[in-house]
């Protein structure tokens, strides 16, 4: 009985282990079948979403095809009119050109007209010459320039010409920087700003227009590369925007590798034109490493704007660029003026960097309308100041100049009563200095053998400049001619401040070129007789105490 019980036992223990093995296999089969339905399921979705977006795309290309083929048709029909406009266009140019030669032009034509004249009779020479005359008219010019050169029979085979010709000055040396600047307002005019970084597409140009365009690039780049070797030539910023300008609006730029215009770009990033034609190169994602480069160089102003045009103002925070640069600033002033040992020269070399480095931070800031996340209110406190130091000692240093020149006027006059001879150097009227030097006319050599080391002298222009009166001083100040002759006599040392200022004037008559007081005439006397020169003692006073 016993084992019968056991036996039993074993085998429903056995049945029950089947169960469990039948239900991990039921269990795992279930979780197969589920994963296999989602798979199936999200195979299904992706077919059906590929299977619409192929249709969605079918249809388009259906669309575009027919709106494509209507606009051919469209382009097809419209030939001949297009045709007789271009006609009657080329007709009319012309006949203004024909007219143009036929007349002369005038002095009383106005800025826009006379831009016409020489754009009609395309004339680039001419109108590069007439340029440079009206240079002072430089914002009428950049507005009236593009309607001018819209008349011209070929606009851009004009501005080609110029381009040439400023090309061949540049070769041959001469007038290099008008031209320069001439040239770079026809291209502004034929590729007006803004169209590159809008998006809207330039004028179009024929295959030969382009070609000889590309070779212009190549004869400029070559001389570029020359000036940069040393060539003799200069390749400032304005040359390099033209340039870069030229390629981009005949779109040259596969022609060039973009390593040469980065290194452009960077040489000539201070040029505000730079930074928006930075966008129209395309660099891509190496924009953001001209960026840094900029700002590693302390160039955080230059990289404000290339980061403002370019769209990457999060990844280069203006404000951020600003303080940075302000902080530089402040540091280089610093240095400048330690360095100097706080001397004058220093202190205003200091001055200059800290005020032109605030006001390059207050124009940026108002360009990009930053006034609200970066206040401007402490640094125009600071640059008035700035400005306000330096006229004071702009003021200090020319009164000082002038007391100097004074002080040396004095010194090489000598005379007795302190200053009062020396030729009449410092006093009397213009019409009493011409009949001295004809009536003693070798006095002065002989002063000139007595004192052989006179003071140091300024230029003519600042001794003599005016009436030989003190820039401080409308009249000479002096003792009257009475007491002028009591005082006859005086030992050379005493001081003019003893003698009372007032007001007197010194007739040819009475005085003599050493200040003396002469009986009568000389009588071809030739020397000054006791009155040593070489004991004459300028200095014995100080220029302070002299009577102002």
């Amino acid at each position: 009985m016993g084992t019968e019980l056991v036996v039993t036992t074993d085998r429903v223990q056995k049945f029950f282990d089947d169960l469990e093995a039948q239900k991990a296999i039921l269990s795992t089969s279930t979780k197969l079948f589920t994963t296999l339905s989602k798979h199936f399921n999200s195979l299904q979705d992706s077919l059906s979403q590929k299977s619409q977006s192929l249709e969605s795309k079918i249809q388009s290309l259906e669309s575009r095809s027919r709106e494509t083929l209507e606009s051919l048709d469209l382009r097809e029909t419209s030939i001949p009119e297009r045709e007789s406009a271009a006609v009657a266009r080329i007709e009319e140019q012309k006949a203004a050109a024909l007219a143009e030669f036929e007349k002369s032009i005038s002095g009383n034509l106005d800025l826009p007209e006379t831009l016409k004249s020489f754009s009609r009779k395309m004339d680039p020479q001419g109108l590069l010459k007439f340029i440079v005359s009206k240079r002072k008219e430089s914002i009428s010019l950049r507005t009236e320039l593009v309607q001018a050169i819209a008349e011209a029979v070929d606009p851009p085979k004009l501005v080609l010409d110029a381009l040439e010709g400023f090309l061949d000055s540049k070769a041959k040396k001469i007038g290099v920087t008008d031209k320069r600047w001439a040239c770079g307002l026809l291209v502004q005019a034929l590729f007006p700003e803004g169209r590159s970084n809008s998006g809207e597409k330039g004028p179009e140009f024929s295959r030969s227009m382009v070609e000889r365009a590309a070779r212009i690039a190549d004869t400029w780049k070559a001389q570029m590369v020359g000036d940069s070797n040393g060539g003799g030539g200069t390749l400032g910023a304005a040359e390099a925007v033209m340039f870069v300008q030229m390629v981009i609006g005949f779109r040259l730029k596969e022609k060039f590798s973009e390593e040469f215009f980065r290194k452009l770009v960077m040489e000539h990033a201070a040029r505000r034109d730079m930074a928006k034609l930075a966008g129209a190169l395309e660099f891509g994602e190496k924009m953001g490493d001209v960026i840094d480069e900029l700002v590693k160089n302390g160039k955080e102003i230059e990289a404000v704007y290339f980061a403002s045009e370019t769209g990457l103002t999060e990844r280069f925070p203006p404000v951020s660029l600003l303080k940075s640069y302000l902080r530089n600033s402040k540091k280089n002033a610093t240095t400048i003026l330690r360095n100097g040992n706080n001397s004058l020269a220093a202190t205003e070399e200091s001055s200059t960097l800290e005020l032109n480095s605030i006001k390059a931070i207050i124009k940026c800031v108002e360009d990009h309308k930053l006034e609200s996340e970066f206040s401007l209110d402490s640094l125009r406190k600071r640059a008035t100041h700035l400005e306000k130091a330096k006229a004071e000692r702009k003021k200090s240093s020319a009164a000082s100049s002038r007391s100097h020149n004074n002080n040396n006027k004095r010194a090489y006059g000598g005379g007795v009563g302190g200053g009062g001879g020396g030729g009449g150097r410092g006093v009397g009227s213009s019409s009493f200095r011409p009949a001295k030097a004809a009536k003693f006319s070798n006095a002065y050599p002989s002063f000139n053998r007595r004192n052989p080391n006179p003071p140091p002298q300024h230029s003519p222009a600042t001794r003599y400049s005016g009436p030989y009166n003190y820039p401080s001083q409308s009249v000479y100040d002096g003792p009257t001619a009475a007491s002028y002759g009591s005082t006859y006599g005086v030992p050379h040392a005493q001081s003019p401040a003893a003698l009372p200022p007032q007001h007197y004037s010194l007739s040819g008559d009475n005085m003599a070129a050493g200040g003396f007081r002469s009986s009568g005439a000389y009588g071809g006397q030739t020397s000054y007789g006791p009155y040593d020169y070489a004991n004459a003692a300028p200095p014995s006073y100080q220029p302070p105490s002299y009577p102002q």
